[in-house]
């Protein structure tokens, strides 16, 4: 107790006080008031930091569960887009697939919007348009190549966890960054 006083003292935030305003330290001894007050103090700041972290937590899950909706829907995009380039444009007479893709194309923008809502970061936001983008440019057919969403996809999956866990190094099976330095 007494170096956790003596570096209050020295840091000036005067919760000990050196004047016998709520009480004095002598002899690298406070009184019962001191300690009281002292201990309350720590029990907020523990309590806030409880709080920041329970926050984030649930922040973090929030955010996952939409990301995870996100890449559910990109997924069946991608692959109702590449379906319909293979069979010649997609024209099965009633355009059924057509309907199809411009439901999950809906799903898709609005999944994009959730993510826009719960991400932190700008750049997550970012990632995930252009890769909504990507996808609708695929899905109307003028990019239909899956390589080509390789990329963005890569760069949404960085932002994602850039922003689920901001300031962690993200490792790969290789034990090198995850990222192109």
């Amino acid at each position: 107790m007494q170096r956790g006083e003596a570096l209050l003292r020295e840091s000036g935030h005067g919760i000990l006080g050196d004047s016998g305003a709520g009480g004095v330290v002598t002899g690298g001894r406070c009184s019962r008031g001191d300690r009281v007050v002292f201990g309350q103090h720590l029990v907020l700041r523990a309590s806030a930091r409880q709080l920041e972290v329970e926050q984030s937590a649930a922040h973090r899950a929030e955010l996952k569960d939409v990301i995870l909706k996100f890449l559910g829907v990109a997924s069946r995009v991608q692959k109702a887009a590449l379906a319909r380039s293979g069979d010649d444009g997609g024209q099965d007479g009633d355009g059924g697939q057509d309907g199809r893709l411009d439901e999950l194309m809906e799903e898709l923008w609005l999944a994009q919007a959730e993510i826009d809502l719960a991400a932190r970061t700008e750049p997550m936001r970012g990632a995930t348009y252009r890769y909504a983008f990507r996808l609708a440019e695929t899905a109307r057919g003028d990019d239909a190549d899956a390589a080509t969403l390789r990329g963005v996809q890569a760069e949404f999956m960085d932002a994602a966890y850039d922003d689920l866990w901001p300031g962690r190094q993200r490792v790969t099976a290789a034990g090198d960054s995850g990222r192109n330095a």
